[in-house]
């Protein structure tokens, strides 16, 4: 296998890691084989040690797999929308359905397509199908039992919970979850706490339950407990692990004084840790439902953010008051998400491939947004302030130079870049530009990055 090694990279490894995933997604069929370590170095004049370390990015990031006595090889489940062929246009000649033509779109909330592991799926769906599964009764309504113990399974260890299968419940999505959390709670004689500025949907859903919102301001190190106090809240919604949308970690202590709180007012908190796994710097700090107090704690996680928004997978782990409540309540009667797709997915989680595709989903997304921040410094440098970083899959920035953030989203989209703005969601008095990575192939961030600095030089002057 004789190479034209990529020139862009600043090591020969690195060149050499492009060109091979370059290979992978463009010409490669899933599951074909790779030259040996030995064979590949010797064709191509290369030292071991740069074909080992190639190999080894591409092995940790799931392009390719390793087989004992066998080798590496093209990793099954890559899509195979990634092998473009030469009729297929480029991205910028490329039109959405009744929208104009975008080059580089900023979507804050977007996985790659490359990130879904297709093959892995469709290979535990056909055999979820093939089993057993009685097609002519009801599932259970709390969430099929195989299912739910592996997703305690997963909490206990990895996000330090403290939770027992019997205490979950599947949903439908976040709107789904958070609903069943307003009926279960009963406490709309009290206002319902949230952090602001803050996940809008939240308060929304509370709002279509009869809630009254009472909006909490954050500082940066997320809510404060005495704002808190200060209420007569019944009910508490925070992120805290990684606030929405400031990126904002709520210290432990603070995390012990809510606990106080809501044993003291006998008030409930929702902890939604929506993109807990999708932290690039450090271990998240453990839930708060795990910690000494955490009886007053629902605990909300999603699917959508890691794996993907279609299957429309969410949980809830609830405290045993309302486990009991929920168990009296027409909810429990019929599941919310289909028996396939759960079973699919505890198989997925049982032969674990769960925990594979998170490592592969923070090398894949800690690479683009290390990408993005360094092209952020060097395009914008002390033009902006960077208000979130080092998690999710967006990063925020507001200007420093009083560049107007709707004029460079007016010209940018002329340009075919599409930008996204936090006053969409919380008008004027919050603003920020979310620079979302996820949807973006890792080439082109620097030059989207250079495009979009560009037209801000030009407006800001």
């Amino acid at each position: 296998m004789i190479l034209e090694i990529e020139t862009e990279g600043q090591t020969l490894t690195e060149r050499l890691y492009r060109t091979l995933r370059r290979w992978i997604l463009k010409e490669a069929e899933p599951g074909e084989r790779l030259p040996s370590i030995r064979a590949l170095a010797a064709e191509n004049r290369l030292s071991r040690t740069t074909v080992e370390a190639a190999y080894s990015q591409l092995y940790a990031e799931g392009y390719i797999e390793s087989r004992p006595r066998s080798g590496y090889f093209v990793a099954e489940d890559l899509l195979a929308v990634n092998r473009k062929s030469d009729e297929e246009p480029r991205a910028e000649e490329k039109k959405s359905i009744g929208m104009e033509n975008v080059r580089y779109d900023f979507y804050p909330a977007r996985l790659s397509p490359e990130i879904f592991p297709i093959k892995t799926w469709r290979r535990l769906s056909a055999r979820a199908l093939q089993e057993d599964l009685d097609f002519g009764a009801y599932p259970d309504g709390q969430g099929e039992a195989g299912f739910r113990e592996q997703i305690a399974s997963y909490l206990n260890r990895i996000r330090g919970t403290r939770c027992h299968a019997d205490r979950i419940v599947v949903c439908s999505g976040f709107i789904d979850a958070m609903g069943l959390a307003a009926e279960l709670m009963q406490t709309r004689d009290r206002p319902f706490a949230m952090e602001w500025p803050g996940y809008r949907l939240a308060e929304r859903v509370m709002g279509e339950h009869g809630y009254r919102t009472l909006r909490l301001l954050v500082d940066s190190q997320g809510i404060d407990p005495r704002r808190l106090e200060a209420t007569e809240a019944g009910s508490l919604y925070l992120t805290p692990s990684h606030q929405y949308p400031t990126g904002a970690t709520l210290p432990v202590a603070r995390r012990q004084a809510l606990l106080e709180w809501a044993r003291r007012e006998k008030s409930w908190i929702i902890e939604d840790d929506y993109d807990s796994e999708l932290n690039y710097t450090h271990r998240p700090i453990p839930a708060m439902q795990g910690l000494e107090g955490g009886e007053r704690v629902l605990y909300l996680g999603t699917f959508s953010k890691s794996l993907s928004p279609v299957i429309r997978v969410a949980y809830l782990v609830l405290p045993e008051p309302l486990m009991e409540r929920y168990r009296r309540s027409s909810h429990a009667h019929f599941a919310r998400v289909s028996l396939p797709v759960q079973r699919t997915l505890e198989l997925f989680m049982a032969e674990g491939h769960w925990e594979r595709h998170l490592r592969r989903v923070r090398t894949l997304n800690r690479r683009r947004h290390d990408r993005m921040l360094a092209a952020l410094k060097r395009e914008l440098g002390d033009r902006i302030e960077i208000l979130t970083q080092g998690g999710g899959l967006a990063i925020l920035v507001r200007p420093t130079d009083g560049c107007d953030l709707k004029r460079l989203r007016e010209e940018a989209a002329k340009r075919g870049i599409r930008l996204y703005l936090a006053s969409d969601f919380y008008g004027e008095e919050w603003e920020a530009l979310r620079m979302g990575f996820g949807g973006l192939d890792e080439e082109t961030i620097d030059e989207a990055v250079a495009r979009l600095g560009t037209i801000w030089h030009q407006i800001a002057g």
